[in-house]
């Protein structure tokens, strides 16, 4: 029977897939998602004032949600090679009193950060008290309530799946939050439907349980239906090792460009005008598992795959996912390619910076995490392959000339309050940010302090854990990157007081008491209440010092020699030395379905 017929029954769905309502709407502007995970509960009528209708959704005709994150999509293609679709419900969380019933014997929940713990979240609120509560983690609990205190409770079992599982764990939250088991790992598993069918037996199910990855791009799975702001996954992976991260420790995969394209017609079939490639690092793409070590982009791969998906008819709207900073000073040709292709498909417009005639800017996610080559060697000894982690500063300027000609603005995530963090090292990462202003280099720099994640290889490792901890030369770096993101948005005449005298009068009245001392000097330079050089000459703040910065040449040469060869002979400024191979290295060959 169809979900309609099931509700009007009273019987309700057997199975019944959400998300959080913040993690769900896929209209309002594509970075509502970021301040909802970051700013506190209280200042929840900035988002309700800037976008009005958030909360406005799209149904199907029988009452289910039109759209539903990626994770909940993968999820619901992934059971129906097991179970009949009318077994099968997802919908908005307002009406899973609609669809939860007698029948139902399982609602599995998909949540990013459902207690508000993980590296951008933590920071922005406990700034504004230790007990302050993120909009989306807010939104996450009113949903396990409701499902909890559901009438129909004792029939059916709740699962939880998505990257803010291991928050339940770590915090034990099962029986506040009225979850029965946490699942870590991909829906496609064999394991993820034998769960579901244990709970569909009326079996008692496991309170954590991890399922394995799959190893091959056959194994993964694409939904036929449309997904929150279009996202259709691209690779898996990454490659490069970094000590913190999670997504890393999977397999790295690139994805068929068919099965991908199927995708993004489905969702433009639904009413999706938005696409975004799932990734961790976009420039692996074409390039894994070939005879070219991954971190040379492959330039032809790229474009063309890019070209396809922004040409797809329906598709008016593209927006980055997650990339790395190197690739860009191996190949700015490719760069300048990707760009001629995308750019006039984003929706984003930085009018103070951009030069493209619609004043239209591109701006991925690229880890910056650290300016100081000494923590940068324990956390992340291969971010900038194919160059020495040595050169990790110059990587990053000479990356982000190449980006910003090209009106490409990156958002670059900094950990502040790493384990074993010293002052020198937060003066390394302030020399490397002045120097970006200094060169009038642009990029989005956030801030977050460091979070022990789940599964990583420092899950056991202990830093700053509140912003009460942070030392003056951390809370430096937070407020100068602030400042300086703030910048674009500040066109109006009184865009710059309005900021200074907000920052000022919050401070006075609250903030300068939760975040001591340590917090005053770097909220007064933010706010501009004095110059900077007259704070630095009091010896308030850190004025960075200049870094010395290699040209892309001597960059070049720092590859190994026997890899110059990866380099493309087009790609300028060679080092002295190389030679053009005749045959290119790896020839591109379009990633299909049966391509093994």
């Amino acid at each position: 029977m169809s979900a309609t017929g099931t509700s009007t029954q009273g019987g309700g769905a057997r199975i019944v897939l959400t998300a959080p309502l913040t993690e769900t709407i896929d209209h309002a502007g594509y970075f509502i998602q970021m301040s909802m995970a970051s700013l506190p509960m209280w200042l929840e009528g900035i988002i309700n004032r800037k976008y009005p209708h958030w909360r406005e959704l799209e149904y199907n005709g029988d009452g289910t949600a039109r759209y539903m994150p990626a994770g909940v999509r993968v999820l619901e293609t992934s059971l129906l090679r097991r179970f009949p679709a009318s077994d099968i419900v997802c919908c908005y969380p307002a009406d899973l009193d609609r669809f939860i019933g007698p029948d139902t014997r399982v609602v599995a929940v998909s949540t990013h950060n459902p207690l508000g713990v993980t590296f951008a979240a933590g920071v922005y609120t406990s700034i504004f008290g230790s007990t302050s509560q993120p909009i989306n983690s807010h939104y996450a609990r009113e949903l396990f309530l409701q499902i909890k205190h559901n009438p129909h409770r004792a029939r059916y079992q709740v699962m939880v799946g998505g990257s803010g599982g291991w928050q339940i764990v770590q915090t034990n939250s099962y029986e506040d939050l009225g979850v029965d088991c946490v699942v870590e790992g991909r829906s496609e598993s064999a394991a993820t439907l034998d769960l579901f069918d244990q709970a569909l037996r009326g079996e008692r199910l496991p309170k954590q349980v991890d399922v394995p990855h799959p190893k091959s791009r056959d194994e993964i799975l694409f939904p036929d239906k449309r997904t929150t702001f279009g996202v259709v996954e691209m690779t898996t992976g990454c490659g490069r090792r970094c000590q913190f991260c999670v997504p890393d420790l999977n397999p790295q995969i690139d994805l068929p460009k068919d099965k991908m394209l199927a995708a993004v017609r489905a969702n433009v079939r639904d009413g999706n005008k938005q696409i975004s490639l799932a990734t961790e690092d976009m420039f692996i793409w074409g390039q894994v598992h070939t005879p070219t070590p991954f971190y040379f982009p492959n330039r032809e791969a790229l474009v063309d795959l890019y070209a396809s998906i922004v040409d797809t008819p329906g598709v008016e709207e593209h927006v980055l996912s997650h990339s790395t900073i190197a690739p860009a000073v191996v190949d700015p040709v490719m760069i300048e390619q990707l760009t001629a292709r995308i750019i006039d498909k984003s929706p984003i417009h930085i009018p103070l910076l951009s030069t493209h005639p619609k004043k239209k800017a591109l701006v991925p996610l690229i880890g910056l995490e650290t300016g100081s080559i000494r923590m940068a060697k324990q956390i992340m000894p291969s971010k900038g392959v194919p160059f020495p982690i040595d050169e990790w500063q110059s990587v990053v300027i000479r990356g982000l000339e190449i980006l910003n000609k090209h009106n490409w603005f990156p958002a670059m995530t900094l950990i502040v309050g790493n384990p074993g963090e010293t002052d020198d090292d937060s003066r390394a990462t302030l020399d490397l940010i002045y120097e970006v202003e200094r060169r009038g280099l642009f990029a989005f720099f956030i801030p977050s302090i460091f979070t022990p994640l789940h599964d990583t290889r420092m899950e056991k490792k202990k830093g700053v854990t509140e912003t009460a901890q942070l030392t003056p030369l951390q809370w430096q770096l937070m407020m100068k990157c602030w400042k300086m993101n703030l910048r674009p948005g500040q066109v109006s005449w009184w865009g710059p007081a309005a900021w200074r005298t907000g920052a000022l009068a919050l401070w006075a009245w609250k903030l300068r008491k939760l975040n001591g001392p340590g917090f005053t000097w770097p909220l007064f330079m933010f706010a501009s209440a004095l110059p900077e050089r007259a704070m630095g000459a009091m010896g308030k703040i850190h004025l960075g010092r200049p870094v010395t910065v290699k040209t892309r040449k001597e960059l070049l040469s720092t590859i190994k020699p026997h890899q110059w060869r990866f380099i493309p002979p087009d790609a300028g400024d060679l080092p002295d030395g190389y030679t053009s191979v005749s045959t290119p290295p790896s020839t591109f060959i379009p990633l299909t379905a049966s391509t093994a």
